[in-house]
């Protein structure tokens, strides 16, 4: 089966027209029809019922492309791969972050990266605070920066490249924001707020109902869809919310405090890509990432 004969019967799957399909590949309608017809004789059974007014995938038809659709992907995936290669690392690396400050926690690797790769231009892209993942998985941007960890059967996580402990924003008048610190356990004497549909909270296991490492439950608050929607329910009393530590120098506030967490783990952002989306360019960041020395912050 040539590679011409899938993609035509992958473009017909999609469009169920045949003239838009050669429209779209740029053939005559007759080759489509040709190509369906001898691919059609070779599995023995109609892949399109016809009729006058439409085209539909048969149920053979349906399980076809089910089975070619990601291997073809594949095979275009790896031309692209060796085509960047082969003409090496320049062009643009669109990075995506979660956090926009962590950009410039990292800009010594970025710096790293563009000394070994002059003629890669780094494009920094702020991805979805409620799908941070979003952005990546659409092809909008090629490698995000992002809280891990991450365990996503479509994604790569690579070297962490900056770690910080956790601080609790809470309203200023609030009774923790008179300590010197505060615990996990912490958690549970208040309504804690998180962001609109996220992605799994690997912290935590199993992610309902929520507990502090101590098994008390805590009080999940109402979905977000910004970080500035965030701060400003907490500013107004609605909640708590932990948080990275740059958020203390980044994202100051004057109905805000920041409270150090006691004994819990440090954070970390790690680079993360598509698992079919890994051009030279991308290897290459990961690469220097690898060979970078983490930095770590600490709460200002």
């Amino acid at each position: 089966m040539e590679l011409r004969d899938i993609e035509i019967f992958l473009t017909l799957a999609e469009e169920l027209h045949f003239g838009r399909t050669a429209e779209r590949l740029h053939v005559s309608q007759a080759r489509v029809s040709q190509s369906v017809k001898q691919l059609e004789r070779r599995i023995g059974a109609p892949l399109f019922a016809r009729t006058s007014r439409r085209v539909e995938l048969t149920p053979i038809g349906r399980r076809l492309r089910a089975d070619l659709a990601p291997a073809y992907q594949g095979i275009h995936d790896g031309i692209a791969r060796a085509v960047a290669a082969g003409r090496g690392i320049g062009g643009v690396l669109r990075l995506g972050f979660e956090a926009p400050g962590v950009a410039d926690l990292v800009a010594d690797l970025l710096d790293a990266f563009r000394e070994r790769h002059p003629d890669c231009e780094v494009q920094i892209r702020e991805v979805d605070f409620a799908d941070p993942f979003g952005m990546l998985r659409a092809g909008d941007i090629d490698a995000l920066i992002t809280l891990f960890p991450v365990n996503e059967t479509d994604l790569v996580a690579g070297p962490v490249v900056y770690t910080e402990p956790m601080v609790l924003a809470v309203p200023a008048r609030h009774p923790f924001a008179r300590r010197e610190h505060v615990t996990l356990e912490d958690l549970a004497q208040d309504r804690v707020l998180r962001a609109a549909n996220p992605p799994a909270p690997y912290w935590i296991d199993p992610p309902e109902p929520w507990h502090t490492p101590g098994g008390k439950p805590i009080e999940r608050g109402e979905p977000l869809e910004t970080f500035q929607e965030l701060l400003a329910v907490i500013a107004n009393g609605g909640g708590i919310c932990p948080l990275a530590a740059h958020a203390t120098t980044y994202f100051s506030h004057p109905r805000i405090a920041f409270v150090p967490f006691r004994g819990s783990p440090d954070v970390g952002w790690g680079v993360l890509w598509r698992r079919a989306g890994e051009t030279a360019r991308v290897k290459s960041f990961v690469d220097v990432a690898a060979k970078f020395p983490a930095r770590s912050g600490s709460p200002s």
